[in-house]
C-alpha cells in the first residue's frame, strides 16, 4: 500500500490536493477523510467536488447526515459522521442515497467498522503541522 504524506501552508493547497486526488477517483468509490476539528478535511473535499463538476458552493455536513452534489457524470455524497457513534442503531439504509454506483463518497470522522465504510479506496489524515500548515497522508484503501 502506497502511502503518500503532503503538507499544505493555506486553504488553497489544500482544496488543489483535493482535487488532485479526485482524478483518481471513479463511481462507487468511497474516500475516508479523518482528523481533528479544524485540520481542513472539507476544505479537501471542495477541491474534489469542484474537481468532478460540482458548480455550487460544498459547505460541511456538520448538521446533517451528508450533502449530495451534482457533479459531471457523478453524484459526490459529502458525509460527516462525527455525531454518529456508529451506524448499528441506525436504519440499515441510511447510507444507500450516499453510496454506491453513479456516487463518489468523502465520509468525515468515518466509523470505518462499518460495513458500507469497510473497503474504501482511499483513507486520508489531515493534521495540524503548525503554523498554519496542514499534513495530509494518504493510502490506497
Amino acid at each position: 500500500m502506497a502511502v503518500r504524506i503532503v503538507e499544505t501552508s493555506d486553504p488553497a493547497e489544500t482544496e488543489s490536493l483535493g482535487s488532485e486526488l479526485a482524478a483518481g477517483l471513479a463511481e462507487g468509490d468511497v474516500v475516508l477523510v479523518s482528523g481533528e476539528l479544524g485540520t481542513g478535511k472539507t476544505t479537501l473535499v471542495r477541491g474534489a467536488a469542484r474537481a468532478l463538476g460540482v458548480a455550487v458552493p460544498v459547505t460541511s455536513p456538520s448538521f446533517s447526515i451528508g450533502h449530495r452534489y451534482c457533479g459531471q457524470d457523478v453524484t459526490v455524497s459529502h458525509l460527516d459522521l462525527y455525531r454518529l457513534a456508529g451506524l448499528g442503531g441506525e436504519d440499515p439504509g441510511l447510507l444507500d442515497d450516499y453510496v454506491g454506483a453513479g456516487r463518489i463518497a468523502f465520509v468525515e470522522w468515518p466509523q470505518e467498522e462499518e460495513i458500507e465504510l469497510s473497503r474504501p479506496r482511499l483513507r486520508i489524515s489531515l493534521t495540524h503541522a503548525g503554523g498554519g500548515r496542514r499534513r495530509i497522508e494518504g493510502a490506497e484503501g
